[in-house]
């Protein structure tokens, strides 16, 4: 059987919001946020970020840049005993038309070929509107998360969510009582 994923936003989902996250030194987990990718890993998921990141369209940081962020991301995850499996991200700005930029599905069917999974089976975790689309979009279960921009949506966003969650640690409390009833 093939292997489940954890399709994740990063910004307001795993690490603090920052507007236009543009330096490692910006980059702090939320609180708890690493135990609840370790609870998640634990469950035989594999983890994989997928992120809008126009920043770098916007001229504000360059890929360089960018992936010394990510650096910085899996350091501090690798302190919480968490290891990504990969980290996808759109430079794009949302007037370019890209197939990757969520709520479409590009960084999915990227990811989903290079790791040999069915996007139909992955739970979606994040915290804005698009990550929910995105997550309906392909099939996959969906969670909002209180954290980031999660705890300003509308309940009419929440309701588009199969479960609203406080947190990453909540979320894979949910998962684990999910997988345990297949």
């Amino acid at each position: 059987m093939p292997k489940r994923f954890v399709l994740l936003d990063r910004d307001g989902t795993i690490n603090v919001e920052r507007h236009y996250l543009s330096h490692p030194d910006q980059v702090e987990l939320i609180a708890g946020a690493g135990r609840g990718l370790a609870a998640l890993s634990k469950l035989g998921l594999g983890l994989i970020v997928v992120t809008n990141q126009s920043g770098v369209g916007r001229g504000l940081f360059d890929l360089a840049r960018l992936d010394a962020i990510h650096v910085r991301l899996r350091e501090l995850l690798a302190a919480e005993g968490v290891t990504l499996d990969g980290i996808f991200s759109c430079p794009h700005l949302p007037e370019d038309g890209c197939g990757c930029r969520k709520p479409l599905a590009g960084l999915v069917e990227s990811a989903a070929r290079q790791f040999d999974f069915r996007p139909a089976e992955c739970f979606l975790i994040g915290d804005k509107p698009c990550d929910l689309e995105l997550g309906r979009a392909i099939g996959a279960t969906t969670f909002l998360v209180r954290t980031g921009y999660g705890s300003q949506v509308s309940d009419e966003t929440a309701a588009q969510a199969h479960y609203v969650v406080e947190d990453l640690g909540q979320a894979s409390q949910v998962i684990g009582g999910l997988l345990r009833c297949r």
